[in-house]
């Protein structure tokens, strides 16, 4: 492709996505379904430079005001992930002495708002709670993540998984805390390799495979994910219960549950039951009242902990946001603790940073239900899963992950058991 025709789709790519009206890697999936003559190099450096002026968007928008046309264009210009020579070859004399110019702006002594460039009503939260870690925190959540994966026991050992990336000279290192996950820091084609396609694999970030592990599920047990989404909590549950019991995926989208399918059959797990349910208080729901051993709640939040990944989040959300959602989040939790049976575990996980969706959610559930459950605390439930380094991965009764400080996306659990 012509380096300008690339440039151009890179402009009309932000353009949709700094709509910030939809998920950004819904846009850019539906963009490559348009365009799906592009190669893999191509669309690596269109979604590499919109992930890249998502992450930094109050100083690319900064920078780009000395320049001339489209603003979209300048963005993508200042971004560019792909190859250097390659974006030279699409600019005009004019672009290109611009962006030499801009370049040697000393980025470090900006105002601090171009610097974190995260949403002013996040940082006041934020710098104050973490002190000396906000910024390492800044440059941890402004970095791409690894490719974590999560070994599917039921078919697979970490080993042997290990030793299969090996032979396709993919280094895949083990996890420093999940006993089930590799990381690897490349991006393969992973959808091709056998291994993938064989299901002893799943794409997970390790504070994700964390949260299955603390839900503790046995063999022949009766479990609920009742949040499923796209069940890569629920796949983790099932293999930990030997494909034996009786698992069920709820969610409230048909849509996110229909994308578990594929991902199930490759999994070879049988004990799995997706639901859709209407609310959390759904009649299928209230049938299972005090039936259930293990209960997980992975909660709709506001999934600032995913930055990393998904750094349209900061200029998706709000703090109005964040009240509905404490709403939805405390009535969620009340009615899955209703499923469980006596020596029940239940744990509720978001993938937020704020206290707000974390511990008030969890302090004010435990207030409220002293009487029928009770705080176990999450490294003895770490420890039990074998867990590596579990006490660093706490802060008092609860799992509490960090970008910065674990290499994982940031997580929040808490654990209870019903009395």
């Amino acid at each position: 492709m012509h380096p300008n025709a690339l440039l151009e789709l890179a402009t009309e790519l932000l353009h949709r996505v700094l709509q910030l009206q939809h998920p950004a890697d819904g846009v850019v999936s539906d963009f490559f379904r348009q365009h799906r003559t592009l190669g893999s190099r191509e669309r690596h450096s269109l979604a590499e430079t919109t992930y890249t002026v998502l992450r930094q968007r109050p100083l690319f928008q900064h920078l780009a005001q000395s320049g001339k046309g489209e603003i979209e264009r300048r963005l993508a210009i200042l971004a560019w992930q792909g190859n250097e020579g390659f974006l030279r070859a699409a600019l005009n004399e004019t672009e290109q002495q611009w962006l030499i110019q801009v370049s040697a702006v000393d980025r470090s002594a900006l105002p601090e708002k171009l610097r974190h460039n995260l949403p002013e009503w996040l940082t006041a939260i934020l710098q104050p709670a973490l002190g000396d870690e906000f910024w390492p925190l800044v440059e941890a959540m402004n970095a791409p993540a690894p490719l974590d994966l999560r070994v599917n026991t039921f078919k697979a050992k970490r080993d042997d998984v290990q030793a299969a990336f090996k032979a396709e000279n993919i280094e895949a290192l083990p996890t420093p805390y999940s006993p089930l996950g590799l990381r690897i820091q490349s991006k393969p084609a992973l959808h091709k390799l056998d291994v993938f396609m064989r299901g002893d694999v799943e794409v997970q970030d390790e504070g994700s495979q964390l949260l299955a592990l603390l839900t503790g599920a046995k063999r022949g047990e009766m479990v609920a994910d009742f949040c499923a989404g796209a069940g890569g909590k629920t796949l983790a549950l099932g293999a930990e219960m030997r494909n034996t019991g009786r698992l069920y995926a709820f969610d409230t989208s048909g849509h996110r549950l229909a994308s578990l399918k594929p991902r199930l059959a490759r999994s070879g797990l049988s004990n799995v039951y997706p639901a859709q349910i209407a609310h959390e208080r759904d009649e299928r729901i209230k049938r299972l009242a005090g039936k259930l051993d293990r209960v997980l709640v992975d909660a709709p939040c506001s999934g600032l902990g995913t930055l990393r990944r998904n750094p349209d989040l900061k200029w998706r959300q709000s703090p109005q946001a964040i009240e509905e959602l404490r709403v939805k989040q405390a009535a969620i939790l009340a009615s899955a603790s209703r499923l469980l049976k006596p020596g029940g575990r239940l744990v509720y996980a978001t993938c937020s940073l704020l206290d707000a969706e974390n511990e008030e959610i969890a302090q004010a559930f435990g207030a409220e239900h002293a009487s029928q459950f009770k705080v176990m605390p999450a490294v003895e439930a770490l420890t039990r899963a074998h867990v590596g380094e579990a006490e660093t991965l706490v802060r008092g009764d609860y799992l509490r992950l960090w970008p910065h400080r674990h290499g994982t996306d940031g997580f929040f659990a808490a654990v209870w058991e019903r009395q």
